[in-house]
């Protein structure tokens, strides 16, 4: 089975611009992606995705510098951008990660990756409530492609696989349940904001280590509340 990871990449953001190349302990926040990212089992190759705008000519540099497979298209179409990128590489199954989760869990995407080897599914849905930033999505390109010609309204471009939790009748999915000891909700582990970013600062700092286990990040937070209280006000923003 081939499988590729897509990670969807900018500089531009309403709340934090410029977020994804901010410093992250001894590196920064885009080499936490693509590290763990490349420690999933079972995946083929590690692509950023980004978009055609000057501002994201600085993700084009520092793939090429960083030797990462990067590719470019459409800012507002974000569903387009992916299937344009995975048709160069005709894959099995596209597992998508956004750029602003620096702890994605990439021991949990190793079994999701092998549960779908063996299932041979269309999706994978999560049976069990993670921190936000720590999940991933996998789905086939055969489903991706249908989606693609089907999800028309602007959530659909945007939020790549939103087509099929809205539509799930549509697709043949495979349940993964989420380790107890991933469930935690409460917690938030991404990258949007100023606070988000003094909280994942303060994990990085601690662990030293862009492979830190993302259980071992959960029991941390839980341990130091005075950090994991620095962003739990935070609002996700609604998907329109």
């Amino acid at each position: 089975m081939n499988t590729i990871v897509i990670i969807q990449a900018r500089m531009g953001s309403s709340r934090l611009p410029g977020k994804i190349l901010k410093q992250l302990g001894d590196v920064d926040v885009l080499t936490y992606d693509i590290e763990r990212c490349r420690a999933i089992q079972g995946v083929s190759e590690v692509i950023v995705a980004t978009s055609n705008l000057p501002q994201d000519d600085a993700i084009a540099r520092w793939c090429e510098m960083h030797q990462v497979a990067y590719f470019r298209g459409s800012e507002d179409d974000v569903l387009d951008r992916y299937v344009q990128c995975a048709k160069m590489y005709k894959p099995d199954y596209v597992m998508r990660v956004t750029s602003d989760c620096p702890f994605v869990d990439y021991e949990m995407a190793s079994e999701i990756v092998s549960l779908m080897e063996k299932e041979q599914k269309d999706i994978v849905l999560m049976n069990g409530e993670l921190p936000r930033g720590l999940a991933v999505e996998l789905i086939s390109y055969e489903s991706l492609l249908r989606i693609h010609e089907s999800g028309i309204e602007s959530r659909h471009r945007e939020h790549v696989t939103y087509y099929a939790y809205e539509f799930p009748q549509e697709f043949n999915a495979v349940t993964y349940n989420v380790p107890t000891n991933r469930i935690a909700p409460e917690l938030r582990i991404t990258l949007d904001t100023a606070e988000d970013y003094e909280l994942i600062s303060a994990v990085a700092k601690h662990f030293n280590s862009p492979l830190v286990s993302s259980s071992e990040v959960i029991s941390y937070l839980r341990e130091t509340p005075n950090v994991a209280i620095l962003n739990a006000h935070i609002e996700q923003k609604p998907v329109i």
